[in-house]
């Protein structure tokens, strides 16, 4: 809206339209809010989904896990990724991920 047509405007109109610019403000804010909570919510979705998901896969290979501490269970994933070959093997799928490969 041009200068010359809020000087044609009353100072009800002036402040009716404020009212109404600052209520879209708000309204926006509020929106950001909602939105910035879906994400985190739909985020955290998304970690427990992976961690079940890898759980079970490592269950899948213990064979016995409900026999074993979760003390026993760290030691064996430390033992596990220690190897040097596992750090490269990691490395790769990771530099892969970045570079679009599967």
């Amino acid at each position: 809206m041009s200068n010359k047509n809020l000087k044609n405007k009353s100072i009800d109109e002036l402040r009716e339209m404020k009212a109404k610019g600052e209520a879209k403000i708000k309204y926006m804010e509020n929106k950001i809010k909602y939105l910035e909570s879906q994400e985190k919510q739909f985020t955290r979705k998304e970690r427990t989904h992976r961690l079940c998901t890898r759980g079970a896969m490592l269950e899948k290979f213990l064979g016995c896990p409900n026999e074993l501490t979760d003390e026993q269970v760290e030691e064996l994933l430390k033992i596990a990724f220690q190897p040097e070959s596992v750090g490269r093997a990691i490395e790769q799928f990771r530099e892969n991920n970045e570079n679009g490969f599967d």
